[in-house]
């Protein structure tokens, strides 16, 4: 039997990388593009299924427009959305469309009421309302008191 007091040999210890190295490495693994899914299915999948199975996918709020509200303003979007590619421009008043799988890619500019807002559209915003992308009111910026805002301000020369 070997001595209490003498070490047991031990596996030679594979060369250190230096310490950068080991670091890029570790973060390119970590580093991975996470694929855009909606409900458990890629876009690609999505776009593949036919438009009924796409519905049932959908929110209520966005099926009951589909079988109720199709007048022929939006069925004129809707078919300028189907022709057109990835990354094309869209114009559109038409706040209350639903955003399908068809939509995402695109750029859509979108009408808030004063101007055209250029949103472009990701899987994220599928089943929500175009115009909730493009917001109608400005945030408030305050800034000094105005002319005759106190009465202090009343001597104050114009220039």
């Amino acid at each position: 039997m070997a001595d209490e007091n003498t070490i047991p040999p031990t596996k030679a210890a594979a060369p250190r990388q230096p310490r950068r190295a080991r670091k890029k490495k570790a973060a390119v693994e970590t580093r991975r593009t996470k694929e855009a899914v909606y409900r458990g299915l890629t876009i690609a999948e999505l776009q593949a299924m036919p438009w009924d199975q796409q519905l049932e996918l959908l929110p209520a709020r966005a099926r009951r427009f589909f079988s109720r509200q199709f007048d022929h303003d939006t069925e004129v979007f809707w078919k300028k959305v189907q022709a057109a590619g990835e990354g094309d421009e869209l114009r559109t008043h038409l706040r209350d469309f639903p955003i399908t799988p068809v939509f995402v890619g695109k750029m859509i500019h979108i009408h808030n009421g004063k101007e055209f807002q250029k949103i472009g559209i990701t899987t994220d915003m599928i089943g929500h309302k175009l115009g909730e992308f493009a917001a109608t009111r400005k945030s408030v910026k305050h800034t000094g008191p105005g002319v005759g805002a106190t009465r202090s301000s009343k001597f104050m020369p114009l220039k």
